[in-house]
């Protein structure tokens, strides 16, 4: 069966820029008073010399009509008004018979011969046709000639005879008014877009530098705490006094908001750190005694009952769970205060195998696999802490994934440093698990993060474990991420071979 396709997407059409739009805006509007001013112009010049030739017929048929004497010597023809002096080349003339009938036409096709009749050409039916086609009211009409073009044709006041004269000379001279002013529109129309655009460009330039400030502050790590806001617009381009300046007035007023937020929101966190740090450091001793006292009691001389033991048995699970929960939050302030790692060129391998072996004691319904490479994997880090990722992305596949759950940690190194660039290790672990809800997905390396039933106290998780891999990872210089569907959860870490290393998280 053949698959139905989906028609693809349009591809989104390129949007112009303010300055490009600004000049093709221009050069438009020059364009159309450019247009309406040549066709005024060429309208106007036309009926001027049309007005003119008319003039000319006018006068021409008046000067056939006075009566002349006949000179045999002349030819005797009876079409010599077309022949008369001062008629140009080209003008027609026809007499009408007693019917109202052209009954002969001709042509002035020559005005070197001296004889009206070697200076006339004899009309052809056609041509004496489209005369005899004019109306015989005095007044000037316009009519195309077979083989002559379009004429100005007017007959006499008594109809008795019809001259033409050509329109050749008026529409080549309105031809040529027309193509210089064509080149004219394109010359000025290209002067007009290359100047504009230099002008809009200078205009332009203070709300760039506005765009650019914006840009700047967009580019700003504003999400990792503190934050000096200082870029701010120039005075040159906060005037209130014109637009431009009134956008950067606006943003310079908002930028100072914006930094005033962040200095009230990194004071209100770092009196939450120090509050953490400190209620973390004072809850360790009395958590101590509390653990010690009770299996003090435990191990007394007087022996307890049944209850007894298994309250003492519940206050050292407890103390011993809340113990892990304030050395985890005492590990964050610190990472947050930026105290410095104790950094040394570490192999993972065996730091991995450790974490396995632990991982398959502790969860022995699960099944653990290890996938290492042939040389070592070392990277410049705090083994300690190192380790510490290693155990919590393992306890966290076993805490949230059921038994017999398929847990693979496995472990590459890629490139080789030098003057490649720094090579870098990727620590992987999988499971087969049902894995992570898709709207928990995005924050499941926030503290205390819990998205479904399974993550609960009961299940020893504190919500801090994936909290503490990402910023360990990140106080190495490294990254972590986490994708997952049903069936297949994988975290991956990140660590850089060589290369310059952060001595210290940044705060966050």
């Amino acid at each position: 069966m053949q698959g139905k396709y989906l028609p693809e997407a349009p591809a989104p059409r390129r949007r112009w820029t303010l300055r490009t739009r600004l000049v093709v805006s221009a050069v438009g509007l020059i364009a159309v008073v450019g247009a309406v001013i040549g066709a005024v112009t060429t309208i106007a010049l036309h009926s001027y010399l049309q007005g003119q030739l008319d003039g000319e017929l006018k006068d021409s048929v008046r000067r056939a009509q006075a009566p002349r004497p006949h000179d045999p010597m002349r030819g005797g023809t009876t079409l010599d008004f077309v022949a008369m002096g001062g008629q140009p080349l080209g003008t027609v003339g026809a007499r009408v018979g007693p019917d109202g009938t052209i009954d002969v036409g001709a042509k002035l096709s020559n005005a070197t011969r001296r004889l009206p009749s070697e200076r006339l050409a004899a009309l052809t039916v056609g041509q004496a046709a489209a005369l005899d086609a004019v109306p015989r009211d005095g007044a000037p009409h316009t009519t195309e000639l077979p083989g002559l073009g379009d004429y100005r044709v007017r007959s006499a006041t008594n109809g008795a005879l019809v001259i033409g004269l050509p329109l050749g000379g008026v529409e080549g001279t309105v031809g040529r008014l027309v193509v210089i002013e064509a080149c004219l529109t394109v010359a000025g129309l290209l002067a007009a877009g290359i100047a504009g655009s230099t002008m809009v460009g200078i205009a332009l330039r203070p709300l760039r530098r506005v765009a650019a400030t914006a840009t700047r502050v967009s580019e700003l790590p504003l999400h990792q705490g503190e934050v000096a806001l200082h870029v701010r617009v120039p005075a040159a381009e906060a005037d209130a006094r014109t637009e431009v300046g009134q956008v950067g007035a606006a943003l310079n007023r908002m930028l100072g908001h914006v930094g005033s937020a962040l200095s009230a929101r990194q004071e209100s966190e770092m009196r939450v750190r120090r509050f953490v740090a400190d209620a973390s450091h004072e809850l360790r001793t009395p958590l101590a005694s509390i653990r010690g006292y009770a299996e003090l009691t435990r191990r007394g001389r007087e022996q307890p009952g049944p209850e007894t033991r298994h309250a003492l048995g519940r206050i050292e699970s407890e103390a011993e769970r809340m113990t892990g929960l304030v050395e985890d939050l005492l590990l964050l302030a610190r990472l947050d205060a930026g105290r410095p790692l104790s950094y040394e060129s570490t192999d993972l391998a065996p730091l991995v195998v450790d974490a396995v072996s632990d991982a398959r004691v502790a969860g022995p319904g699960h099944r653990w696999r290890l996938e290492l490479p042939d040389d070592p994997a070392p990277v410049h880090g705090d083994s300690g802490r190192l380790h510490q990722i290693l155990v919590n992305l393992l306890a966290n596949a076993r805490t949230h994934t059921p038994e017999g759950t398929t847990v693979t940690a496995r472990l590459r190194a890629t490139g080789s440093g030098g003057h490649h660039g720094p090579g870098v290790v990727q620590l992987e672990v999988q499971d087969d698990g049902p894995g992570i809800p898709a709207d928990l997905l995005p924050h499941v390396f926030e503290r205390f993060a819990r998205g479904d039933a399974s993550r609960s106290r009961a299940a020893g998780s504190t919500g801090l474990g994936l909290a503490i891999v990402q910023a360990v990872v990140a106080a190495h210089g490294g990254t972590v991420g986490v994708a997952s569907v049903p069936g297949r959860t994988v975290f991956t870490v990140t660590l850089p071979t060589a290369g310059p290393v952060r001595a210290a998280l940044a705060p966050s």
